[in-house]
C-alpha cells in the first residue's frame, strides 16, 4: 500500500517544529550541565522572605566554601553576628581573642531580631565594644522611615565608649533584584536618607557595611559618603582589595563568613585605643 503523500507546506512546518524541539532540547541540556547565574543575582541561593531569623551581613559576599586566610587582617579582632548564631558563648569569643561585636537588629520596618537583647547584652557583658545593624531593603520604605525604626529598636547610640555607631548593611538584595529595583540616584538619595537621619537622632552618622562591587553599580560608584560615613567593608580574601567608590581607607574589613569566633569575622583598622576612641 502506497504511503500517502504530504503536501510540500506540511513536510516544511513538520521540519520547522523538529529544529525548534531539537534546538530546545540542547538548550535545556547545557542550562543542566552548567548553570548560569544572571549578573544580578547572588551566586549564593536566595533567602526564604518568612525566614523569622532574616538576613544577614555578608549573605552575598560568602560561597559556601571557606574564605582563603586573611593575611592583611591586622588590627583589632571583631565579629558580627545575627539570628543565625542563636547560641554564642561570649565568654569564649573574648577568650579567643575578639574585642568587639555588631549584632543585627533590625530588617526593613517590621523585623527586629529576636536574639538582639541577647546578644548585644552578651557581648557588652564580657568586655567588648558593640554596635548594632540594620539590614536596609530599599525597595520597602523610605531611607528615613528605616532609620526611626533602627534606632527605636536597638540601633541608638550613646558616648560611653562601649557603644559603636550604629551600622547600615546595603548590600545584594536578597529577596530580589541586585538593586531593589532603584537605579543609581534613587539608591543614592535612598541611602543618604536613611545617614541624615540617623545622624539627627544620634549625633553620629551610620557606618556603611558594603561591597566594593554592589556600591559601584548600584550606586554608579558615589563619591559623596566617604567624607562622613566610615566604612565596613566586606571581602573574603587575603587582601582588602579595592575601596568602594568615595573611601580613602577602611573602618571594619569583614574577612571571612567564618574562623574563629561565631558569625563572620572581622577586623577594626586601627589598636585598641583608636577603637574605644571611635564609640565615643
Amino acid at each position: 500500500m502506497a504511503r500517502p503523500q504530504i503536501p510540500e507546506q506540511h513536510r516544511g512546518r513538520r521540519a520547522l517544529r523538529r529544529a525548534v524541539a531539537s534546538a530546545a532540547a540542547l538548550l535545556a541540556a547545557l542550562a543542566f550541565a552548567a548553570p548560569a547565574v544572571a549578573a544580578d543575582q547572588p551566586a549564593t541561593p536566595r533567602l526564604d522572605p518568612d525566614d523569622p531569623r532574616g538576613a544577614w551581613a555578608g549573605y552575598s559576599v560568602g560561597g559556601g566554601t571557606p574564605a582563603p586566610r586573611a593575611r592583611s587582617a591586622v588590627g583589632v579582632a571583631g565579629m558580627d553576628v545575627s539570628g543565625h548564631q542563636p547560641h554564642v558563648d561570649w565568654q569564649r569569643a573574648w577568650a579567643d581573642g575578639a574585642r568587639f561585636a555588631y549584632v543585627k537588629a533590625t530588617e526593613g520596618t517590621g523585623f527586629r531580631s529576636s536574639t538582639f537583647d541577647a546578644q548585644y547584652r552578651g557581648s557588652y557583658d564580657v568586655g567588648m565594644v558593640r554596635g548594632a545593624y540594620h539590614f536596609a531593603l530599599p525597595d520597602r520604605s523610605s531611607g528615613a522611615a528605616q532609620a526611626h525604626y533602627f534606632v527605636d529598636n536597638g540601633g541608638a547610640w550613646t558616648p560611653d565608649g562601649r557603644t559603636l555607631p550604629g551600622a547600615l548593611d546595603i548590600e545584594h538584595n536578597p529577596y530580589g533584584q541586585m538593586c531593589y529595583g532603584l537605579d543609581p540616584a534613587a539608591m543614592s538619595r535612598w541611602i543618604a536618607d536613611f545617614s541624615n537621619t540617623y545622624h539627627s537622632r544620634t549625633g553620629r552618622f551610620p557606618v556603611i557595611y558594603t561591597t566594593a562591587s554592589w556600591w559601584n553599580h548600584c550606586t554608579g560608584a558615589n563619591p559623596d559618603f566617604g567624607a562622613n560615613n566610615p566604612l565596613w567593608m566586606a571581602r573574603y580574601a587575603p587582601q582588602p582589595g579595592e575601596l568602594p567608590a568615595g573611601w580613602t581607607h577602611r573602618t571594619i574589613w569583614q574577612h571571612s563568613d567564618r574562623g574563629v569566633f561565631p558569625g563572620c569575622q572581622d577586623a577594626f583598622n586601627g589598636d585598641y585605643a583608636a577603637l574605644r576612641g571611635f564609640a565615643s
